[in-house]
């Protein structure tokens, strides 16, 4: 077994050589041999792809978006608490959870392009449900289905625009999935400062649609083919993609060198990750996505109206000024990913986010003084995770592991990702309620004992 893992560990670095045309002549854009990323067929293609798939990331941003601007508006005509409401916000990432655990075997048995269209069925019955709720239960089922529909593309649709996209352009290409979800939240928020609950879920099915129609324009993922032995499919979807004047020869050739050599391996399982061969990829698909969930973006994508309120500033400025930078800042993202790296691009947005956090943190610490600071530190925060936390995890998902673990490895990186989303989006709200830390502990400098048991416990006194 791992005699067979070394050979495609070398089988994939002779391909990486045989990548850089011999001769230094482009010969025309032939998918992932090229230099350039001119204008052809091919790339139109490529581009109709990515726009069909990222229909799905849209998706994901209207459902992620829809509890801020959705939660006066629920609570008042269903009479959810605050507990109740919580919980409608956070089981979409519960559902999302159990989306995430069927995802990568779902893409691997099914296709790419039928696992996005599988999901989308489920989100439009969620939004459904939503629409025509009149009490607590359906409204948190409909939730939950449209979380388990959110969970499927997550995964599938990163990887499907990884496989379709040539190397030059996969990075900037892949980070749209991003750059479309900061669309859905923002959009989601400015039509919600005008629009009922009921009329936003209704806006919400809009999409899915789209992608379901579109899903029939474009092909499947070759690389997929190939994984399941459909040469011949393979070839013409990468002609396809490529353009029907591209010479394919030397990519499809590389695609099915490499597939066949990993098809010697035995079926993969979850437990094979746990092999010191993909430690490497393993820890860091699974620290991205603890770094992206754990900085708190849910907290805060979730529930902005109340967290401006909160902090004595206007909930709907406060939406639209987020809207305001997280799409030029995703865009910038985007535009940056081929060109600065990955690397650098994420520790730059990793400290943005810090600081963020940091301003506002102490604008609550300062409210009566300047609750524009918490503004400011949400603007921040929103900014810098916009620019490469958000999207660069799911990039970096889709290009590190190999296909014969990329079914297993994406279900738990992206299980990783929803269960820190559900983590934060349900403690949020009764954070936000619970008393600070430097109210909730007493000094007790100078104080004698029965003065601070006193002041503590003051009902023990009595008895």
């Amino acid at each position: 077994m791992n005699r067979e893992k070394l050979e495609v560990g070398e089988l994939s670095s002779s391909l990486i050589h045989k990548e850089k045309p011999r001769d230094g002549v482009v010969h025309g854009f032939s998918g992932e041999e090229q230099d350039g990323i001119k204008t052809t067929s091919a790339t139109t293609m490529v581009v109709l792809s990515t726009s069909v798939a990222v229909c799905g990331s849209y998706v994901f941003g209207t459902a992620i978006g829809y509890s801020s601007p959705a939660q006066t508006g629920i609570t008042d005509d269903l009479g959810l608490s605050v507990a109740e409401y919580s919980f409608f916000g956070s089981i979409l990432t519960i559902g999302a959870m159990i989306g995430a655990v069927m995802s990568g075997r779902l893409a691997d048995y099914i296709g790419r392009k039928r696992t996005m269209g599988f999901s989308e069925i489920f989100c439009i019955i969620g939004w459904l449900l939503i629409l025509f709720s009149k009490a607590a239960l359906w409204l948190d089922f409909g939730r939950m289905l449209v979380g388990y529909g959110m969970g499927l593309l997550s995964y599938v649709v990163p990887v499907y625009i990884a496989e379709v996209t040539p190397k030059d352009i996969r990075g900037g290409f892949t980070s749209v999935h991003q750059l479309m979800i900061c669309c859905g939240v923002s959009i989601t928020y400015l039509i919600g400062a005008f629009a009922t609950w009921r009329t936003l879920a209704l806006i919400g099915t809009i999409p899915c649609l789209m992608q379901l129609l579109g899903l029939f324009l474009i092909p499947e993922s070759p690389r997929w083919q190939a994984k399941i032995g459909k040469w011949k499919e393979c070839e013409a979807s990468l002609q396809c993609l490529r353009g029907n004047n591209a010479d394919i020869s030397n990519e499809a050739s590389e695609i099915k060198d490499y597939t066949e050599q990993l098809q010697r391996l035995s079926e993969s399982s979850v437990f094979d990750l746990f092999q010191k061969d993909y430690a490497w990829s393993l820890i860091v698909g699974v620290g991205l996505m603890v770094l992206q969930q754990f900085g708190g973006v849910n907290g805060i994508a979730f529930y902005a109206s109340s967290i401006f309120i909160s902090a004595g500033f206007s909930g709907s400025v406060g939406m639209i000024a987020m809207v305001v930078v997280q799409v030029p800042m995703t865009t910038l993202g985007v535009l940056l990913l081929d060109k600065s790296g990955r690397r650098p691009l994420l520790l730059v947005s990793a400290a943005g986010t810090c600081l963020g956090c940091c301003l506002v943190g102490l604008s609550f610490l300062l409210q009566e003084v300047t609750p524009i600071l918490s503004l400011v530190g949400v603007l921040v925060y929103t900014g810098s995770f916009s620019l490469g936390m958000g999207g660069i995890p799911w990039v970096i998902m889709s290009e590190i592991f190999p296909i014969n673990m990329k079914g297993s490895a994406g279900s738990l990186v992206t299980l990783v990702s929803w269960l820190g989303s559900w983590i934060i989006s349900f403690a949020f709200n009764f954070l936000m309620k619970w008393s600070s830390t430097a109210k909730l502990v007493p000094e007790t400098k100078g104080r004698t004992l029965e003065e601070i048991q006193a002041s503590m416990n003051p009902v023990s006194l009595e008895r």
